[in-house]
């Protein structure tokens, strides 16, 4: 099989010819530090992975008097082009006398300027300020923010010339600056998490308000999403694990919204797989009842999360793919190829079962050594059907 039809047999819940074994992410830093600064592409063929596409784009309405961020030349790590309009502007200053990299990022509009300071090192991003400073600056954000469709015939350019070679995926729309795929996430992005916790019990009303105007501006993309050639795209994010928040908050608070953009993305002829990296088990049944596609990240309790990949793959794995499991903290830093190959035979026997079940390190990785890469790689495509559990 080639690449793509390994994945896509993989994400039916059906048996590809032997195991699919790709990453998350490529992080920039990685790439830069541990292999002389190639690209992603070069990366999945040195190490022979099945290899991901990531395509992010986006497209203006002028119709209603929307256009390109005229002042967003140099894109982000997996970020679109920004969608203005009069009433909805962009502004970026420096912000003077830090060592890292840091950005006061500004929404113009008419009633106020709303703003977030963002700081960077080389290897990520983080919120230092949050955008939502008062409860009414929900209301500014619902009346003027844009609404970004998809540029179907850039996916579809990228599909076609990536071929055969594997998977394009892509993630529902974030929030301006600093956002995530999913509802509450991109909320939590915007106002921190501990302050969206404690308004579920304080003001529970003004939580779903704010959910309810992300919902419809994700929404308004993922029906933008028809005809474009995207394999899989991503939703959710870690704001929403059980490591993070309960399983009533994300009964309550995550489930109504999310479900509702996964039978969207249904409609417009999309896959969804549904990022939790973190806490899934308490959950497990929860996510996969919203019919997502497939799952990841089943992040393993070394680093910090608390999957159990055999259990969850007798609890739901007849119902979504399984994406993920790898601990690359461990197993792709100071330990020997053969503890390697003996953690993506763990991996397989748990979950390979019947198929269903593509190999990931579960998310990130900043430092890694190509020896371990290659014994993960090899070893993985070594992990042959038929194999039944």
């Amino acid at each position: 099989m080639t690449s793509k039809e390994r994945f896509l047999k993989a994400l039916r819940r059906e048996v590809p010819d032997r195991l699919p074994v790709t990453t998350h992410h490529l992080m920039p830093s990685f790439l830069k530090n541990c292999l002389n600064g190639i690209g992603e592409q070069q990366f999945f063929d040195l190490f022979g992975l099945d290899p991901i596409r990531w395509v992010v784009t986006s497209r203006a309405n002028s119709l209603k008097g929307e256009f390109y961020d005229p002042l967003h030349t140099a894109l982000g790590f997996l970020e679109a082009r920004r969608i203005c309009s009069g009433d909805w502007q962009i502004r970026i200053e420096d912000v003077p006398g830090r060592t890292d990299d840091t950005k006061r990022f500004c929404i113009v509009t008419p009633a106020r300027t709303l703003s977030m300071v963002l700081r960077s090192n080389e290897h990520t991003t983080w919120v230092e300020e949050h955008l939502i400073k008062e409860k009414s600056d929900i209301e500014i954000i619902a009346k003027y923010v844009t609404f970004p469709g998809c540029d179907t015939d850039e996916v579809n350019r990228i599909a076609a010339e990536f071929g055969q070679r594997g998977l394009i995926r892509g993630h529902i729309l974030c929030f301006d600056g600093f956002g995530q795929p999913g509802c509450w996430q991109d909320f939590a992005c915007l106002y921190g998490i501990e302050n969206l916790i404690y308004s579920t019990f304080d003001d529970p009303g003004w939580v779903h308000a704010f959910l309810e105007v992300l919902k419809e501006r994700k929404k308004h993309f993922i029906r933008s999403l028809k005809g474009a050639k995207y394999d899989i795209l991503e939703l959710g994010g870690g704001d929403a694990s059980t490591t993070v928040i309960s399983p009533d908050i994300f009964e309550e608070f995550v489930m109504p919204y999310d479900s509702e953009l996964i039978a969207e993305a249904h409609e417009a002829g999309q896959r969804i797989v549904y990022h939790t990296c973190g806490g899934m088990m308490p959950i497990l049944e929860a996510i996969a009842s919203m019919k997502p596609d497939a799952m990841e990240t089943f992040t393993p309790p070394g680093m910090g999360g608390d999957a159990r990949l055999s259990e969850a793959k007798s609890r739901i794995g007849d119902k979504v793919c399984l994406i993920g499991g790898f601990d690359q903290f461990h197993f792709f830093n100071g330990c020997s190829p053969s503890q390697t190959r003996q953690e993506v035979r763990r991996c397989f026997s748990e979950a390979g079962g019947n198929g269903g079940y593509i190999l990931s390190a579960s998310d990130h990785f900043f430092q890694a050594e190509p020896e371990l890469i290659r014994a993960y790689a090899e070893e993985a495509s070594s992990c042959n059907y038929p194999y039944h559990s």
